[in-house]
Formats: structure tokens, sequence, C-alpha cells
């Protein structure tokens, strides 16, 4: 019978009521719609959904409690897992992990699993908050360096754990991506980060603001001056990446961080706010994952005509599709199988398009992807008076550079293992900095990793502890 019942979708604003406004997308789900959809899951023996779960939440467990109405409870199964429930039945591409190896996707749809842990975190703050239980405290105290989604897991698992965890922020408000990098469209900051963060506060984790590590503090002076036992840095990959090509220098090229940065963190978008963003009339976005959808997104909501120019087809776009559909049907346009290969200048120093070639598909390269390559003769003029480069992140090289004996690759990266362990004993590292951008589950994973480690690396003796490597 579960799998007979048709897939229930959330309700959303219309396309062009939203497109003039920054309030939430989805709507979410009613209490009947919830219970209906969990209603749909077959209880698996075997649930695949928990492995594809990078913090592996029990999913059947929390369904199940939803489906009976107990909503309460869903919310505890899921607390045990996870900090964040309400960011992640937002953000999170369940369609790639939990839901993409659902039993029910097989040969129909999955269970809207991400829709239902949202209801369920809701529902949970607006009625029944849950209480994030901790262990008596051990005195162990550890400096977490970044306040996005790794370093919150991370904290939240040490501080259930007895351990007394602080995190250093460097921003004047905690979240890190979650609070500067993701829409007010797609994910509220008063009403679901600050929520999330201040119940995080509640079960005893301290959160210091404006305090950069490598500059107000370092790494050493955590260990040594401040004396915490152990150090995990999660500080993010917020260094934007450019072209390198000509006229990006211009008045109007911003990167999509800083674009973004303005829009969210400091509150661009609201005429209450002194810190405006320019957009112009016409935006070109480049780049195709979920950062450029999310500012074509915010550019056509101050205003501007906007085209995504991305150098392969849609089939090859990173971005999620749900976010790529909402885009097309908020009115953003695409022009795809095009790059820039310079910025035009209006002769004052501004901005006045993009000179793009054309590209077509040949070989794949070392990710599978097919390679793009230039279409001879193939050059076009795009109007713009903005450029937004979305072209992905790499961590900022502050606290590489200010640590000694840190291993970083190539890329920038911290060297980690997969439990976060690094080249100096006692200072782990997990999320964005050392894979370089990528989504909130993944970086909640490293940081619940990590602090598996970090627990294990504090139950070793003193002597142990000190000696070095």
């Amino acid at each position: 019978m579960a799998g007979k019942i048709p897939r229930i979708e959330a309700r959303e604003q219309d396309p062009q009521t939203r497109r003039t406004n920054f309030q939430e997308v989805c709507l979410g789900y009613t209490a009947d719609e919830a219970m209906l959809e969990a209603t749909r899951c077959l209880q698996c023996r075997n649930p695949k959904c928990v492995s594809a779960c990078p913090v592996n939440i029990r999913i059947p467990a929390f369904i199940a409690a939803t489906a009976q109405g107990r909503f309460a409870e869903a919310a505890e199964i899921i607390a045990l897992d996870s900090c964040l429930p309400a960011v992640c039945g937002r953000v999170c591409p369940q369609e790639t992990q939990c839901e993409g190896l659902c039993i029910l996707g097989v040969r129909g749809q999955a269970v809207n699993i991400g829709k239902l842990e949202r209801f369920v975190a809701d529902y949970s703050r607006e009625h029944e908050p849950v209480v994030l239980h901790t262990a008596p405290a051990n005195g162990r105290r550890v400096a977490i360096v970044g306040s996005g989604p790794a370093g919150l897991s991370c904290a939240h698992d040490l501080a259930k754990n007895g351990y007394a965890p602080t995190i250093f922020e460097a921003l004047h408000k905690a979240g890190g991506v979650l609070e500067y990098g993701i829409p007010e469209f797609r994910l509220p900051k008063e009403t679901v980060v600050k929520s999330e963060i201040d119940n995080l506060k509640k079960a005893g984790v301290r959160i210091e603001t404006n305090v950069i590590i490598g500059r107000t503090l370092t790494v050493d002076a955590l260990l040594n001056d401040e004396a915490f036992d152990a150090v995990f840095i999660a500080s993010g990959a917020g260094l934007p990446k450019f072209m390198h090509i000509p006229g990006e220098n211009l008045n109007g090229v911003v990167s999509a961080n800083e674009f973004l940065t303005r829009t969210n963190l400091m509150r661009a978008y609201d005429a209450a706010y002194d810190t405006p963003v320019y957009t112009g009339r016409r935006v070109a976005v480049v780049g195709g994952g979920n950062v450029a959808m999310d500012a074509a997104r915010s550019a056509l909501r101050l205003g501007a005509d906007v085209t995504v120019v991305y150098r392969r087809t849609e089939k090859e776009l990173p971005a999620r599709v749900e976010e790529v559909h909402h885009a097309k049907e908020e009115g953003v346009a695409f022009r795809m199988l095009a790059n820039p290969v310079a910025v035009l200048d209006d002769g004052r120093g501004w901005v006045r398009g993009l000179r793009c070639v054309r590209m077509e598909l040949g070989e794949p390269d070392e990710s599978g992807r097919r390679s793009p390559t230039v279409v001879e003769g193939s050059e076009f003029e795009l109007e713009a008076d903005t450029v937004i480069m979305a072209l992905g992140t790499s961590p900022n090289p502050l606290i590489a550079s200010t640590t000694e004996g840190l291993a970083i690759d190539r890329r920038g990266c911290i060297v980690a293992d997969e439990h976060g362990t690094t080249s100096r004993k006692g200072v782990f590292a997990g999320g964005d900095t050392v894979t370089g951008a990528a989504t909130v589950i993944l970086a909640m994973g490293a940081g619940r990793r990590a602090a598996a480690a970090i627990r294990r690396f504090l139950s070793e003796p003193d002597d142990a502890r000190r000696q070095t490597d």
C-alpha cells in the first residue's frame, strides 16, 4: 500500500510572486501532508537511505514516528545524529544521497525524506523544542575554528559527550556559509539558522565572534596560551576563484562570495540596512553550481535581468535540479555551451558586457565529464553591466601560513585523513578547508568524524598525547 501512494510535493510560492521578494520559496508540509507522505516509507530491513546520509540519521525511525503523528519523538530521533535538521531539510541534495537510494525510487518516486525532516524540525521549533542532552563535563576543552556546518556538527558531538567546545568565528554572526552564502529565500536566517545555533548554545557550546584565527590568535596560541586540549579547523573555503581574463578587474565584476555575503549577511536586499549591493540592469553569472544559482536568483530579486553563462550543457550543470528548475521558473536565462574570454570596458572603467566563445563537448575529462572545447570563429558579445564570477572557492591560506608543520596540498587545502587527523598532533581539520567547496551535509559528516577522532585522541594518556610525530 505504501508504495502506491503518490509522492506528496511541498507547496511553493508562485514564481511570479517570489521573484519579487526574499521570502522562502518552499512553504513545506502541513501535518496531514507529512503524515501521509511518511506512510509511503517501506521501513526496509536494510535501509540504504541511512548509509547514504553523511551523518547517518536514523531515517526509517523518524519517519515511522512522523507517520503516527509523534512529531516530538521524530525530532528527538533526528537530534541523536544531527544538530541542523531544519537546515538540512532545506538545502541538502537528498536526491543524490538518502532519497537517491530509496527503494521506492527504483521504479517510482522516492520518499520525500528532505521535506519530512524539514517538517519535523520546524514543528519541533514551533511547538516542542528539542533539548540536546549532554553528558557530565569531563574537563576537556576543544577549540573549533569556524562556525559553519562542520564546526557546528563537531561541537554538537563533543558537547553531548561531556567536552567543552568553543567555536571561534571570524565574522560578526555565527553560521558560516549558512549565514553568508545561502540566500534567505532558501534558508531563513532568524527562524532557522539562528534557532538551531541557539539550541547548540543551550547545550553548552560557546561561540566567540570577531576572532580571526591566524590574526587575533594562532592555532599554536590556542593550544599553548589558551590551554585547549585539541583544535578542529573548520574554516571553510571562502577564497573566490577568477578566470584571469582581460577586463576582470573592471568595476562591476564581483565574486559570488562577495555578492552573496553582502546580500545575505549584510542584508543588502533590505532597504532598512545601509549595505547596498550593485547589480545594474543586466547581470551575467558565470558558472553552473548551486552558488551560481543562488547569485542569479538573488540578482533577479534585486531587479536585474539575469543570464547564467555555462560552458557545458544543462545535463552537466552541477547545481541541484530543483534549484535550476526554480531559477528558470523565476525568469533566469541560461546561455549554455558558452565561455567568457574577456570582460568588456565601457570606456569609463565599468563593465559593458562579456566577449564569449561558443563551446562544444569533446572527450570526457578526469572527472568523467565531457571536456568543453572552443568552436573556432564563434565569438559573440553578451550585454551586461555586472558580472558575477561563481567559479568555485578554495581555503583562505591564513591559517596554514601561520601554523608551522601543518601540511597543505597543491590546492591550498589542509591535508587530513578520513578522521580529520592532520600533520600536527592535536590539530584536526574537516569540511571545505580539507575537501574544497562541497555541501553542507558532507561538511557535517566531516565534523562528526573529527569529533570521534578528537575523543579518541583525548582518551589517550597525557604522556602519549604530548609526544610529537
